[in-house]
């Protein structure tokens, strides 16, 4: 998960790129990085923290030019931060291109074998975005031929990239002395959309991960970027278009919608909003099933994500809606913080509690999710301590039980709370009274519902589904020894890693 933007204005668009960056901060507090061109010619800057802590008036001075991409990063593997790795990344070769990746490729490693051995490229970083900058740069060469570049060209090279790459990439570039490019993946896993604004000067064009950075930048919603498509803008300021992918079908990633996204952001044609409140429905109608209403005093959200579908589900079942936790604003999001202790220390000094919501009550606690059950667990202590009688939890979304490849800090199984758990004993390790999630088809019914044209989602990390089709179990231990330093791995570890094969393989 990390935000993208490209700008195609009429005037300078550093101020432009950094407000959208504040707006997209949610997805990426790593790095953050803008480059634009004047001229032909890049002017970057990218360092490590928040977009503000990285951008002084003097970075924003020396980024002229009225066209540019932003990123900010979020890291994918759970890793410490290395400054080599924030993006845009830049190649000289074939025409100068800078590129910023939203996802994660599956088959990476593959991609930088051929790039040694046939393509003759070098990778500078363990980062799949540069492999991906190098793949597109590679067939933008081939394509061309040693030729200018022409609209063909650089579409032909986009499909080149379909076939070559598997995983999710939601893409913005740009190339020197022709314009912007902006691509997703054939099963549009990661967001795009884009739109424009209308000046006396002519057309200007915004891309972004939400719909939220179209909306405060002042910009008029076109649409998304399409699974399998590339658009292009020229010089001029002409929109080109076109499909470069053979059965491209869209499967958005429904966890954008769970917690990802903001919620006044609209993705692929579904407001976030309007589907976190039917998860509160979705989620009630399961509860009153397991405990019996009247035994609940209170409902209270964890902050903020889930604060729709706790409302709505408040409001089914009749029971008062109260806010019980003050959050610190200046605290880092603790689902995307790497290291499990980091994690745990985060959350009393991010949330308080308002002991008078909690005193004497039976407390039902609301969250958009459980990954690891760090964070449920210390609030669910923490509502105790205020004096809590009982306290019950409800999941909008399903146990997460399988790792997430595609782009979220989530992919081994130690760090799963669910792994090897039913419900129950989930419950019982996060302390609470009683647990229920939501069904996975009731989650996808609450998208589903807002657009029923919408059919497929990826859903791998509730039932072990990948929808690109080529992960393993091989694949999944690979990146798990990887991120876990090659350490020797448990007797309990082995068993699950096996009970894990066959799940995917049943899944499969």
């Amino acid at each position: 998960m990390c935000g993208i933007l490209g700008v195609v204005a009429t005037t300078p668009v550093n101020q432009l790129l950094y407000d959208g960056l504040m707006v997209l901060q949610h997805r990426g507090q790593d790095a953050a990085g803008i480059v634009t061109v004047e001229d032909d010619a890049f002017h970057m800057h990218k360092g490590s923290g928040l977009v503000r802590d990285v951008f002084r008036t003097r970075n924003m001075r020396a980024l002229p030019g009225n066209m540019g991409i932003a990123h900010c990063r979020y890291p994918t593997a759970g890793s410490a931060f290395d400054a080599a790795l924030s993006q845009p990344f830049y190649v000289n070769s074939p025409f100068g291109i800078v590129l910023g990746h939203n996802g994660n490729l599956t088959n990476s490693e593959q991609l930088k074998q051929e790039m040694f051995l046939q393509d003759l490229r070098h990778i500078n970083t363990g980062s799949d975005s540069e492999v991906l900058l190098n793949t597109l740069a590679h067939e933008l060469q081939t394509t061309a031929n040693g030729c200018q570049l022409d609209l063909d060209t650089i579409f032909a090279a986009v499909s080149a990239v379909h076939r070559r790459c598997r995983g999710a990439y939601a893409v913005v570039a740009m190339i020197a002395g022709h314009g912007m490019l902006a691509f997703r993946d054939p099963f549009g896993i990661r967001p795009l959309i884009f739109g424009t604004n209308e000046t006396p000067e002519g057309t200007e064009y915004l891309f972004a991960s939400e719909s939220v950075a179209l909306d405060t930048l002042g910009f008029q919603v076109l649409r998304d970027v399409a699974p399998g498509e590339a658009v292009f803008i020229d010089l001029e300021h002409r929109l080109h278009q076109r499909q470069c992918a053979t059965n491209a079908a869209l499967s958005p990633c429904i966890f954008e919608f769970v917690y990802l996204a903001r919620p006044d952001s609209v993705i692929d044609g579904v407001s976030v909003y309007e589907a976190r409140l039917r998860m509160g429905e979705h989620l009630a109608d399961k509860l009153i099933k397991h405990i019996p209403v009247e035994q609940i005093d209170v409902v209270i959200p964890i902050p903020d994500s889930s604060r729709p579908s706790a409302m709505q589900l408040a409001q089914r079942i009749g029971v008062p809606y109260r806010e019980g936790f003050v959050k610190n604003r200046y605290i880092g999001r603790t689902f995307i913080m790497p290291g499990q202790a980091t994690r745990a220390r985060s959350v009393r000094q991010k949330l308080n509690t308002v002991a008078q919501e909690f005193r004497g009550k039976r407390v039902l606690l609301v969250d958009d999710s459980i990954v690891r059950g760090t964070t449920s667990r210390e609030i669910v202590e923490m509502a105790r301590a205020a004096g809590a009688l009982k306290v019950y939890f409800a999941s909008a979304s399903p146990p997460v039980r399988y790792p997430n490849v595609y782009g979220i800090d989530m992919p081994t199984r130690g760090e799963l709370i669910a792994t090897g758990r039913t419900g129950e004993e989930i419950g019982v390790e996060i302390g609470a009274d009683a647990l229920v999630y939501q069904d996975l088809e009731a989650l996808k019914a609450s998208v589903r519902d807002l657009r029923p044209a919408l059919c497929h989602f990826d859903t791998s990390c509730f039932d072990g589904s990948y929808v690109t089709g080529d992960v393993s179990p091989e694949y999944l231990m690979a990146i798990e020894m990887a991120r876990e330093g090659h350490r020797t791995t448990t007797k309990e570890e082995r068993r699950a890693s096996r009970q894990l094969q066959l799940n995917l393989m049943s899944a499969g």
